[in-house]
């Protein structure tokens, strides 16, 4: 909203008991972020805005997270679980800084956009104390009901005190409000304990602002888009979602995506203009492809970048650090790390290449390995422009290839090979003829049974 500061704090639910997992529930993924990552890319950001994670004890990784996606985050510790309006008063003191508007989110609804956020502060411009996120539940068992009178939210009522008229409601509380910041404080203090559980919820607010002769309302938004994750059914029911959006957003872009349903994306996934890609394919954290490129069925890329009209696959692994210029091939069952391969280099079939620099032009036969490893340390390859290394190679690290260089096939290269040179590091052929039927006689023989 333009002209007007605002605090966005997130709820960061750390447990994932009913998720049966050690991992806290916001730190789960959804298409290659996490629950939060998600939430906190959405959230408002920019001059005059602020954040805060409000997490539980212990839930340091929680915290960490936060700060990698917005390094200009707040935390606070909620040290009781005491309901939702208890853990917004654990940012009492950036609440009590002062801001037009204070949006409260939750950790675990990763599929909420900026959209919503900013259709939530709208109404705070033209006099609304509260806005509350709402959606229209296929099922609204179990979910708190909005009411709504001329216009204005009344109460949320919640489905044990509701009156058989009001569960016939299908319009629900999605959770996420917005503050009027001039009065956000002095009514969420006024929260009580009364319910059964003796916890502060910030469902109360709604009557809070009425009695107090304020006005709130409802921001519809989509079910999808409020899914609250709480087990692993309901975590890949939201991937499902998300993969939907993202595949469909590639699709518009103008990606050609042979049977979308089977391609899996990443939400930070870029592409170029007539990009190709086959079934079966998936795109991990930190990939983009350029222009023209093809990746093949049954291709696995994570942190990889890929040049215009590249092609990977079918069968490929790329795997983090790995660059293909312009042109640049990588077959069927060739893996990939720490690579790049030069415009035009071709790496097409049975091939490791780690830890390595291929030129330009260059040519890995089928077979061969960079040995960059040691068990203790990483070693680099430099293969120059226009090398041709024959099939079956083993190439030692740390070692040179020259450009122009030869290798012969089934070497084992343990040392620098100069420019157009040709190595070849195997041991000498040698030829004994009839040594086979020699052989074969030899052990017929052995297995005669012996007589008497």
């Amino acid at each position: 909203m333009t002209g007007r500061s605002c605090l966005t704090i997130v709820l960061a639910a750390g447990e994932g008991t009913r998720m049966r997992s050690s991992l806290p529930k916001a730190l789960h993924p959804v298409a290659g972020q996490t629950l939060l990552a998600r939430v906190l890319a959405a959230a408002p950001s920019g001059p005059g805005t602020s954040l805060t994670v409000v997490v539980g004890p212990g839930h340091e990784a929680v915290t960490d997270e936060a700060k990698r996606v917005r390094p200009d985050v707040m935390t606070f510790v909620q040290h009781e679980r005491l309901g939702t309006a208890h853990a917004v008063l654990a940012a009492r003191e950036a609440i009590a800084r002062g801001a037009d508007d204070l949006v409260i989110a939750f950790g675990d609804t990763p599929l909420i956009s900026a959209d919503t956020f900013a259709r939530m502060r709208a109404p705070l411009q033209t006099g609304a104390s509260l806005a509350v996120l709402g959606f229209r539940a296929a099922d609204p068992t179990g979910y708190g009901r909005l009411i709504v009178d001329n216009g204005r939210l009344t109460a949320i009522r919640e489905q044990a005190d509701a009156s058989a008229d009001e569960r016939r409601i299908t319009l629900c509380n999605a959770g996420v409000m917005a503050f009027d910041g001039k009065t956000a404080l002095q009514i969420i203090d006024k929260i009580g304990n009364a319910n059964s559980k003796g916890e502060y919820y910030l469902t109360d607010a709604v009557s809070i602002v009425r009695a107090s002769g304020l006005t709130a309302t409802v921001i519809e938004t989509s079910e999808d888009e409020v899914r609250g994750i709480n087990t692993k059914a309901q975590l890949a029911e939201a991937e499902q979602v998300m993969q939907a959006r993202l595949r469909k957003a590639a699709l518009d872009a103008g990606v050609t995506m042979v049977a979308p349903d089977t391609v899996f994306l990443t939400a930070d996934t870029s592409f170029g203009r007539d990009v190709t890609i086959e079934p079966y394919v998936v795109i991990g954290p930190g990939v983009t492809i350029a222009d023209g490129a093809v990746i093949h069925s049954f291709s696995h890329i994570v942190q990889a970048s890929i040049g215009r009209n590249a092609s990977v696959g079918p069968y490929a692994r790329l795997r983090p650090g790995t660059s293909l210029g312009e042109g640049a091939r990588v077959g069927n069952f060739v893996e990939t790390k720490a690579a790049v391969l030069e415009a035009g280099a071709k790496v097409n079939h049975l091939t490791y290449v780690g830890d390595a620099h291929v030129g330009a032009g260059a040519n890995i036969g089928a077979g061969t390995i960079t040995c960059n490893y040691d068990g203790f340390n990483k070693y680099r390859t430099e293969i120059g422009a226009g090398a041709f290394v024959g099939s079956n190679s083993s190439l030692v690290a740390p070692v040179k290839i020259g450009s122009g260089a030869y290798v012969g096939s089934g070497s084992v290269v343990t040392k620098n090979v100069p420019d157009d040179a040709l190595a070849i590091g195997r041991s000498r052929q040698t030829v004994r003829d009839g040594w086979a039927s020699r052989f074969r006689e030899m052990k017929l023989l052995a297995k005669k049974p012996k007589s008497g």
